[in-house]
């Protein structure tokens, strides 16, 4: 006797797919929604998920209406004005779709509005989204070390997975195995009893035995399974320089810090391995931890030299650039003064330049139409390696960071 086991699992995740779906299909409203709240976030939780808004508009579907053309017949039930044969006007409207019972969007008593659609976004969801289609440029492969991007291999076949990687043939090739299995002694018997000439009622019982078992169960499905394989790279370190001194007021260090955490972020997310050194200065620079960094209050003059000449020091003694991709983010207000600004153009042109894939430089000016001394003697610089950008508001950090990591074209 044939037992069959109930092996399907109790799926806790029946949604994942339109769920996916829904982010595929409204991936740019949601990526607008996702820069909006980060902007209004605190430092400690840029990483985390959140509940996001989409205009009701951007997403509503297409739908066919009764218009106000046309004939119709319908039956209605009589009354005291109106009998059998008896033809009624067509009721006014009904071309929009928004009469007595339509629906539609409108302004209120106390004036215009827009509702929103609000969707929930885990913190995968929203990390996915906030840090789509950004790379570390000019990443070169010179020697292999332990860096790594994450490349999609085949690895064979599981019992469970989202429609789109569902194998047709392997499923039917496990179908028809499961159903030979269980239906060939039943057949067998049923071959002997007709043979023999047996009872028909059992000859019946067989055969509707037979009919019962099924073409095709979930449990014979089978799904194509992926894996995250590491896909290694060349090595890479960035140095985050932060200005500190007492011209960084506090809102300007609020925007430094915002910039070097989604920095932050973004590498350790999209790299795993690639390190970090992290630099603070006022007259004097320093290495400090993730910790110090973003956390401690020191402030005291201004000399950006002083970083830039840290910064070549810790490449010489640890990160050769030939085995290394050296990145480098600069945050200052730009208030650099005596010789400073152009001394530091030019250490940043002649000896840090040439050893980097890329350096960017932002700037938390007080005033957004002044030029500040550092961000005048910087612009002078000519070099594909180089980039300057300027932040003056927390809704300009996100913005700012994809315009420096954008990925390139390929």
């Amino acid at each position: 006797m044939s037992m069959i086991i109930d092996r399907r699992l109790n799926d806790r995740n029946k949604n994942a797919t339109n769920r996916a779906r829904f982010i595929r299909r409204y991936k740019s409203q949601l990526k607008r929604s996702v820069a909006d709240l980060v902007a209004k976030r605190s430092i400690t939780d840029m990483g985390r998920g959140g509940e996001v808004g989409i205009p009701v508009k951007d997403i509503s579907e297409p739908r066919f209406r009764i218009g106000q053309g046309g004939d119709r017949e319908m039956v209605h039930p009589g009354n005291h004005s109106f009998s059998t044969g008896d033809k009624i006007a067509k009721p006014e409207g009904g071309g929009s779709g928004q009469g007595e019972d339509g629906e539609g969007q409108g302004e209120g008593e106390g004036g215009n509005g827009q509702d929103n659609f609000m969707f929930t976004l885990s913190k995968e969801e929203f990390m996915n989204l906030f840090f789509d289609d950004l790379e570390l440029p000019r990443l070169a492969r010179t020697v292999l070390g332990d860096a790594s991007q994450f490349t999609m291999r085949r690895a064979g076949y599981t019992p469970s997975g989202v429609p789109a990687n569902l194998s047709v043939r392997r499923s039917l090739e496990n179908a028809m195995a499961r159903k030979i299995a269980l239906t060939a002694p039943l057949k067998r018997e049923l071959r002997l009893l007709e043979e023999q000439g047996g009872d028909p009622e059992e000859i019946q019982a067989l055969k509707d035995r037979i009919a019962r078992v099924p073409f095709l169960d979930e449990y014979d499905l089978r799904f194509r399974h992926k894996v995250k394989e590491p896909k290694p790279i060349s090595r890479a370190v960035m140095f985050c320089l932060m200005d500190v001194s007492a011209s960084m007021s506090e809102q300007k260090k609020d925007l430094a810090k915002r910039f070097f955490t989604l920095l932050y972020l973004f590498l350790s997310r999209k790299y795993e391995k690639v390190e970090l050194v992290f630099i603070r200065h006022t007259s004097n620079a320093e290495e400090v931890d993730e910790e110090a960094f973003f956390h401690d209050p020191q402030t005291g003059g201004t000399v950006v030299m002083s970083a830039l000449n840290l910064m070549l020091e810790i490449i010489a003694d640890r990160y050769d650039s030939e085995q290394w991709n050296i990145y480098g983010a600069q945050v200052s207000d730009g208030d650099a003064f005596g010789s400073d600004p152009q001394r530091s153009a030019s250490r940043l042109k002649s000896d840090i330049l040439p050893l980097c894939r890329y350096f960017s430089y932002v700037e938390v000016p007080d005033n957004p139409n002044s030029v500040t001394p550092l961000a005048a003697a910087y612009s002078q610089l000519r070099d594909p390696n180089f980039a300057l950008a300027r932040v003056m508001h927390r809704g300009d950090v996100y913005p700012v960071l994809r315009e420096l990591f954008q990925r390139e074209a390929a």
